[in-house]
C-alpha cells in the first residue's frame, strides 16, 4: 500500500515548542532547541510506527496570498512568532532535509493549500493520504482515502479522523460542509470574521438545517431576533469568510512520486547536526549507542542544503541562518584514549601512604567514590579516587570486605576530615554520605560542579558527562561500558576489572576537577560566590546529615490507614455502581469510558484515544464533574487510590533495612527557583488539603518514645517577603501592627474597617494576595473566585490603588528583567529570563510573570537554606542530639529528645527568624507532638 504522509510543518514546529515551554531545552551555547527535538521526536515517531512509503514537510513562506488580497486583516493579527522559534527553524529544515524528506513551499499559497493539493492528486493515483496537523480545518480534506493525523499530545495518543469521525465531530452530513461552519463561525486566530453572534454550536445548528451558508442566507427570513438581523447584515462577510476558509486545491506543486519517496536518513549531515543541537539520546536513538556529540561538534551542517534542494522539482524553505555557524573541518573528540593523563592505581599499603602524604600538602582536593548503587544509604564502597592537577588522578581500590574497607579508607581520614583541605566533588553530597557509613565526616570547605553549574544556569542538565562534553569538548567514559545498560540485568563495579575501573573513576575526579577550574571564574563573573559560597555548598553538609539520619515511620498506623482506605474505597465503589446501575472496574480507563459515555451519554462529543477508547483522563472528568455527582465520586475514588498506593502502602516499602528508617534525597540542583525538591519519598507532595491526605502525616514519628517531633513553619512567607522587596506602606503596616494580612487586605480594597471585613471579602483579598505573585489576570481570578470577571478586574484596580508600592515592585522588576535579562533575590540568585523582550505575547507573559514570582519564591528559599545551615551548625556548637530531619516547603522538621525541646526551640526560631535581616517581622509558628501531624 502506498502510504503517503504530509506533514503540516509550521504547525507542528509550534506544538512542539510550547508543549516544552514550562521546561524547555538548551543547549550549553543557550540556543532553545524544544521545537527542533519535539519535531525530530515526532517525525521518529511516525516514521517508526506508521511506516509510511512517501513524506514532504510543509510550510508556509512570506509571500501574501489571494487571502491576504480579498481580506486585507486576514492572519492580521497573529503574534509575532516567538524569537526562540525563529531561531530553531533553520535547524528544523536541515533535521528534515537530513532524514532525506523533501521541504515543499510555493510562493501565494499557505501550507494547507499545498498539502490539500497534494493529497487529492495523491488519491486519485491510489495513495492513503494522511495530512498531519493539529489544524481542524484540515477536516474539509478527508475522504476515504485522506486523513487528519493528529500527532499526540498532554498524555493523550495520536488520533486519525476519517470520514465517519469528521461527520460525527462536526455534526454535518457531509466533509465540505465543515467549510460553511468555519465561515459562520470564523476563525480568531487566523482573524476570519464569520457573522457575528454565531459560534460553533449555533452554526452546526443552521448547517444542520440549511445545508450550506449560501442557502442560509437564502431563507434569512425564516430566522428570528438578533440573529437574522446578523445573517442579512453580514451575509456578504460570511460568504468572504467561506472563502477564506476553503482550501486552495490548484496550488502550483506536482505529485513527485519518486521524490516523496522514504529513503534512509543521511549520517554525514544529521550526526554532526545532532551534535551541535546536543542531541544525545536522538542521536543514539538514530545512530546506535555508540553515536557520541563530541566526536561530531566541531562539524556543521550547513553545506549546500539551503542553496540545493534535495528533491528536484521541489523548492526549498528561505529561512534566516545568520545565527548557524559556518561549516568548519571536523576535528577528532577528546576522550581517555586521546587525551594524554597520568591514571594510578593505589592498591598497596605503601602506594596509599604515598598519595595520603601528597594530598595533605595540598590546600585543595578533588575526589570521588565508586559504589555499587545510587542509593547513598543502601549500597557499598568500591573505591575511591583523587585529583590535584588536572591530567593526573589516582584510584584506591577498596576490599569487598566491610571491616576491611573501613581500614582502609581509616587511612585517609587525617585528609578527609582536615577542615584546611577544600573539597571538591561533582553531586559531593551523594560522597560525603557514602564516607558516613565508613565512619568518615568529610569537613572543609566544598566545592560541588553540580551546583556551580545549577547556580550559573538553573534551567538545564547538571550531569558531569554533559558539563564535560558542553565546556571540556571531552567525552568521559560511560558507566554502561562498563557495567551494561540500565535494568534489571545491570551489573555494579564490583563486577568490572580494575584497570577500567581505575580509568573511569581516575578520569571522573580528574574531569571534575578540570570543570571546577572553568566554572569559578564564570562564578565571579556572574557575581554568585556569594550564594554558592554562603548558601548551596555549606547546605550540602546539612543535606547530607537529614539524609543519613532519616525518619522513622509507624508502619502500623500505616497499615491501619490502608485498610480504613480499604473500606473508604469500597463504600465508594458501592455508590459509583449503584449510581451507574451496573458493575464494572472502576480503575479501567476502558471499561469507564463505556459506562460514563455509552451507558450514561455524560457527552456525546466524547473523544477517544487510537485504539478506540475513550478518554478519561483528569482533565476529562473535572471537566464532567460540574455535570454529574458521579464523576465527582469517580475522582474522589481515585484521589484515595492514589492516596493508598503512593504513600500509605509504598511508605512501608521504602524503609532502609540497614536503619529501619526512610531516607529522602534533597534535590538541590533541580527547581530553578532555588527551592529544595525531594524524591523517594516526595516529602512535598504529600497532600495536606484534605483530612485523609493529612492522616499520612500522622504516621511520621519520633526515633522512639524519648524523642519528640518539633515543627517550625514560616507564617505566609511569601507575603512578607512581596512587603520586604516592594517596602509597600499598606502592606508592612499590616504586618508590623500584626494584622492578619488577608483581613487587612480585604479592608483596604473593599473600604471598610479591619472588623467589618467578611469571610467573602477575606476569601477574595487572600486570592488576590496570593494570585498577584503569580501574574493572575482578572479572567484567572474570576474563574478562582466564580465571580465575574468586571468584578475581578475591580478588585485587582483596587488593589493596586490601595498597594501603590506592589505596582511599582511589579513595574520596577519587569523594567530590570527588560534592561538586564534576568532578576535577583534578595541574596543575589539569579534568574534568567531570555524571553522577557519577546516580540510574541504569549511567550513574554511567561518570562514577566516569572520576572514577579522568581525574587519572593527565591528569596523564600534563600531564606530557609540560610536558617537550615544556622540551625544544624548550633546544634552541633552546643552538642545538642536534636536533628533536623526534615525540610517541606516553608516547614522544618526535627526529632528531638524530649529533654532538648526547650533548649531546641529557641535555636529554630531565632536562625529562621533572623536567616535575612528584613524591616517585615517574620513569624515562624513551632508545634510539638508524638507525630509530624499533631506537631504541625
Amino acid at each position: 500500500m502506498k502510504k503517503l504522509f504530509l506533514l503540516d510543518g509550521m504547525a507542528l514546529i509550534y506544538r512542539a515548542h510550547f508543549a516544552l515551554s514550562k521546561n524547555p531545552r538548551f543547549t550549553s551555547g543557550g540556543l532553545n532547541t524544544s521545537a527542533v527535538m519535539g519535531f525530530t521526536n515526532t517525525l521518529l515517531d511516525v516514521l517508526r510506527k506508521e511506516k509510511p512509503t512517501h513524506m514532504a514537510v510543509v510550510f508556509d513562506t512570506d509571500a501574501p496570498t489571494e487571502r491576504h488580497t480579498e481580506f486585507e486583516a486576514y492572519k492580521a493579527h497573529r503574534e509575532a512568532m516567538p524569537e526562540d522559534l525563529s531561531k530553531a527553524l533553520p535547524y528544523v529544515i536541515k533535521v528534515v532535509l537530513g532524514f532525506n524528506i523533501p521541504v515543499i513551499t510555493a510562493d501565494g499559497y499557505e501550507a494547507d493549500d499545498i498539502i490539500g493539493t497534494l493529497a487529492k492528486k495523491a488519491e486519485l493515483q491510489g495513495y492513503k493520504v494522511y495530512c498531519m496537523t493539529p489544524d481542524k480545518d484540515f477536516a474539509q480534506l478527508v475522504s476515504d482515502n485522506i486523513f487528519i493525523y493528529k500527532p499526540a499530545r498532554m498524555g493523550n495518543d495520536m488520533e486519525i479522523l476519517g470520514v465517519k469521525e469528521v461527520l460525527a465531530k462536526w455534526e454535518v452530513e457531509r466533509v465540505e460542509q465543515v467549510i460553511d461552519i468555519l465561515g459562520l463561525w470564523g476563525d480568531s486566530v487566523d482573524n476570519i470574521p464569520g457573522i457575528p453572534g454565531v459560534g460553533e454550536k449555533t452554526a452546526k445548528t443552521l448547517i444542520k438545517q440549511y445545508g450550506s451558508v449560501e442557502n442560509i442566507i437564502a431563507n434569512s427570513h425564516e430566522l428570528k431576533g438578533k440573529l437574522k438581523e446578523n445573517v442579512e447584515t453580514y451575509a456578504q462577510q460570511g460568504l468572504l469568510s467561506k472563502k477564506l476558509a476553503t482550501i486552495n486545491l490548484d496550488a502550483p506543486v506536482e505529485l513527485d512520486e519518486a521524490g516523496l519517496e522514504i529513503c534512509a536518513p543521511s549520517k554525514d549531515l544529521l550526526e554532526p547536526l545532532f551534535a551541535e543541537l546536543e542531541f544525545r539520546t536522538l542521536g543514539k536513538r538514530v545512530f546506535g549507542d555508540e553515536y557520541s556529540i563530541t566526536e561530531m561538534r566541531a562539524a556543521s551542517v550547513q553545506t549546500d542544503l539551503f542553496g540545493n534542494p534535495v528533491n528536484a522539482g521541489y523548492t526549498s524553505l528561505t529561512v534566516d541562518i545568520q545565527d548557524i555557524k559556518e561549516p568548519e573541518t571536523p576535528v577528532e573528540a577528546k576522550n581517555i584514549n586521546n587525551t594524554p593523563h597520568e591514571y594510578y592505581l593505589a592498591d598497596t599499603f605503601e602506594k596509599r601512604a604515598e598519595l595520603i602524604a601528597l594530598l595533605k600538602q595540598q590546600k585543595d582536593i578533588c575526589f570521588d567514590t565508586e559504589t555499587t548503587g545510587t542509593d547513598a544509604n543502601h549500597c557499598e564502597l568500591v573505591g575511591l579516587s583523587f585529583a590535584i592537577k588536572p591530567g593526573e588522578a589516582w584510584y584506591v581500590p577498596v576490599p569487598h570486605n566491610e571491616q576491611e574497607a573501613k581500614i582502609v579508607v581509616s587511612e585517609f581520614k587525617p585528609v578527609l576530615e582536615d577542615e584546611s583541605i577544600s573539597k571538591s566533588g561533582q553531586n559531593v553530597k551523594f560522597d560525603i554520605m557514602i564516607l558516613k557509613w565508613y565512619d568518615v565526616e568529610v569537613k572543609g570547605c566544598l566545592f560541588d560542579t553540580m551546583l556551580a553549574h545549577y547556580v550559573l544556569d538553573p534551567d538545564t542538565r547538571h550531569n558531569m558527562d554533559i558539563l564535560a562534553e558542553n565546556y571540556l569538548g571531552y567525552t568521559p567514559v560511560s558507566i554502561t561500558s562498563l557495567i551494561g545498560p540500565k535494568g534489571k540485568n545491570q551489573g555494579n563495579m564490583r563486577d568490572v576489572e580494575i584497570e577500567k575501573i581505575k580509568d573511569y573513576a581516575a578520569e571522573d575526579a580528574d574531569i571534575t576537577l578540570q570543570l571546577k577550574q572553568v566554572f569559578e571564574p564564570k562564578l565571579k563573573q556572574a557575581e554568585a560566590e556569594k550564594l554558592i559560597n554562603e548558601i548551596e555548598h555549606p547546605l550540602i553538609y546539612v543535606l547530607a546529615d537529614m539524609e543519613c539520619v532519616g525518619v522513622k515511620i509507624d508502619e502500623n498506623a500505616l497499615k491501619e490507614f490502608s485498610k480504613e482506605l480499604t473500606g473508604d474505597l469500597a463504600k465508594l465503589e458501592a455508590v459509583v455502581y449503584e449510581k451507574a446501575g451496573v458493575r464494572f472496574n472502576i480503575s479501567s480507563p476502558k471499561q469507564l469510558g463505556e459506562v460514563l459515555f455509552e451507558k450514561l451519554q455524560l457527552d456525546p462529543k466524547a473523544k477517544k484515544t487510537k485504539t478506540g477508547q475513550y478518554q478519561t483522563g483528569e482533565d476529562v472528568l473535572l471537566s464532567l464533574s460540574v455535570k454529574s455527582d458521579i464523576v465527582r465520586d469517580i475522582l474522589d475514588f481515585r484521589q484515595l487510590l492514589k492516596l493508598k498506593s503512593t504513600y500509605v502502602d509504598a511508605l512501608p516499602q521504602m524503609i532502609n533495612p540497614k536503619t529501619g528508617r526512610v531516607h529522602t534525597s534533597y534535590n538541590q540542583a533541580v527547581a530553578a527557583t532555588g527551592r529544595l525538591s525531594s524524591q523517594n519519598p516526595n516529602l512535598q507532595n504529600i497532600p495536606i488539603r484534605t483530612d485523609k491526605g493529612r492522616e499520612v502525616r500522622r504516621a511520621f514519628i519520633p526515633r522512639d518514645y524519648e524523642h519528640t517531633l518539633i515543627s517550625a513553619d514560616y507564617s505566609q512567607i511569601e507575603l512578607r517577603i512581596i512587603a520586604e522587596i516592594s517596602k509597600d506602606e499598606n502592606m508592612m503596616q499590616a504586618f508590623l501592627n500584626n494584622i492578619d494580612i488577608h483581613t487587612a487586605t480585604a479592608a483596604n480594597v473593599y473600604g471598610v474597617s479591619v472588623d467589618q471585613v467578611d469571610s467573602t471579602q477575606r476569601r477574595n483579598a487572600k486570592a488576590v494576595n496570593f494570585g498577584i505573585i503569580y501574574g493572575q489576570s482578572a479572567f484567572g481570578l474570576s474563574q478562582n473566585l466564580g465571580i465575574p470577571r468586571k468584578e475581578a478586574a475591580e478588585i485587582i484596580e483596587q488593589y493596586f490603588i490601595q498597594f501603590p508600592g506592589i505596582k511599582k515592585y511589579m513595574a520596577d522588576t519587569m523594567n530590570f528583567a527588560r534592561e538586564n535579562g534576568y532578576v535577583n533575590t534578595l541574596m543575589g540568585r539569579r534568574r534568567y529570563l531570555r524571553d522577557i523582550n519577546s516580540a510574541n505575547a504569549t511567550v513574554r507573559g511567561f518570562a514577566e510573570r516569572n520576572a514577579i514570582n522568581a525574587p519572593i519564591q527565591g528569596s523564600a528559599a534563600d531564606m530557609i537554606k540560610i536558617a537550615m545551615i544556622n540551625i544544624h551548625r548550633e546544634l552541633k556548637a552546643q552538642k545538642l542530639a536534636g536533628q533536623m530531619t526534615m525540610q517541606v516547603h516553608d516547614e522544618l522538621v526535627f526529632d528531638v529528645p524530649t529533654g532538648e525541646v526547650e533548649a531546641v526551640k529557641p535555636i529554630i526560631m531565632e536562625h529562621m527568624k533572623n536567616a535575612i535581616k528584613t524591616e517585615v517581622p517574620i513569624i515562624v509558628e513551632i508545634g510539638t507532638g508524638t507525630n509530624w501531624l499533631e506537631a504541625h
